[in-house]
Parts: structure tokens; C-alpha cells; sequence
């Protein structure tokens, strides 16, 4: 079981903050769990229609789409971040 934490316009679509989820097996890297995610709802596809551009974050460190989420106990999801 896993704490998935939506930030931004994320956190609009889908409707919801966070949530407690038991990811499957097989989604073993943050590429995997974004993937899955998209299948859960529409509001979720619809948050998550452009998997390359969401941002994730294992134990509140940044990860990369091929990287691991294993042992992980939160997760973020972060719409892309702009700023100056």
C-alpha cells in the first residue's frame, strides 16, 4: 500500500489529494505507475493524457520516468513546473 499525493491542476482532475492505493506488481518504475494510473477514470486519463510531462516523486525525492518505485511509502505526481 502506497500514499499517492496530487499536487496543482493533477489534484483537480482526479478529483482528490491523495489516496491510499495497492499498486500491482508488475508497476514496478514511476513511467509504470503513471501508466496505470491513467486506467483508474476518466479523471485520471484525462490528468494524466500526457504521461511525459507529469513529474514523480518517491519519498519526496524527484525520480525519473525509468526509476524505480520500490519501497516506496509516498508518491508524488506533479504537473510540469514552470517559474523564474
Amino acid at each position: 500500500m502506497a500514499k499517492i499525493v496530487y499536487f496543482a491542476w493533477v489534484r483537480e482532475r482526479v478529483g482528490k489529494g491523495e489516496e491510499e492505493l495497492d499498486i500491482p506488481v508488475e508497476v514496478k518504475t514511476a513511467g509504470d505507475l503513471v501508466a496505470w494510473l491513467a486506467t483508474l477514470g476518466e479523471g485520471y486519463e484525462e490528468a494524466l493524457r500526457f504521461p511525459k510531462a507529469i513529474r514523480v516523486a518517491v519519498n519526496q525525492e524527484h525520480i525519473e520516468h525509468h526509476e524505480s518505485i520500490a519501497g516506496a511509502r509516498e508518491i508524488g505526481i506533479f504537473p510540469p513546473m514552470t517559474g523564474g
